[in-house]
């Protein structure tokens, strides 16, 4: 089994502010958001909130589209060819994805791997668990797969180390290309 982040690992850029910035040009209502998402924003940058918080605000945007499913949908059919093609070509039928991003938003272009994303209510925008970064990453993939030790681990991200510690083999994704991640810390040492 081989576990992979998904926004710049499987995914050329952050599906949740391209999922936002796409909201945005379909449904003006959702700046209705921002100045609570900045004022959070603000909170979380000066270490007043975590990072949970502040997106549960940001998600807040969420409450004002008519049909959450129905903008996930067509947003994936603008942008699912942004799935990189060194995903496509090592991609197998028990990969696991785990993401910050919010389960609901990735399912459709998952398909039927194990996905683990945050957990938020596409109405709301309500976390209903905590923010799936970092240490929590290892403790759901635990929660759904106890013991489990991935062959291969892939992120762009090092926050994602106590994944890549779990694992036999962790790689950096940078664009199509991967680096070993022990030799991706020493270059950044």
């Amino acid at each position: 089994m081989n576990v992979y982040d998904f926004d710049k690992t499987i995914y050329e850029d952050d599906s949740t502010v391209d999922f936002y910035r796409y909201c945005v040009r379909n449904n003006k209502k959702v700046l209705l958001a921002l100045p609570g998402t900045a004022v959070y924003g603000i909170a979380y940058l000066i270490g007043l909130c975590d990072k949970t918080t502040f997106k549960q605000v940001f998600f807040g945007f969420l409450k004002y589209l008519e049909d959450p499913s129905a903008m996930v949908d067509s947003f994936w059919s603008l942008h699912e060819h942004k799935i990189k093609k060194c995903y496509l070509r090592r991609k197998r039928p028990d990969d696991v994805i785990i993401s910050a991003s919010p389960e609901f938003l990735l399912r459709p272009v998952c398909g039927d791997v194990i996905l683990i994303g945050s957990r938020v209510d596409p109405e709301t925008g309500i976390f209903t668990g905590k923010n799936c970064f970092g240490q929590e990453k290892v403790d759901r993939l635990m929660e759904r797969l106890p013991g489990c030790v991935p062959e291969e681990f892939y992120s762009d991200s090092l926050s994602d180390t106590p994944l890549a510690e779990r694992s036999k083999r962790a790689y950096i994704v940078q664009g199509e290309q991967t680096i070993p991640w022990n030799e991706f810390q020493r270059r950044k040492s």
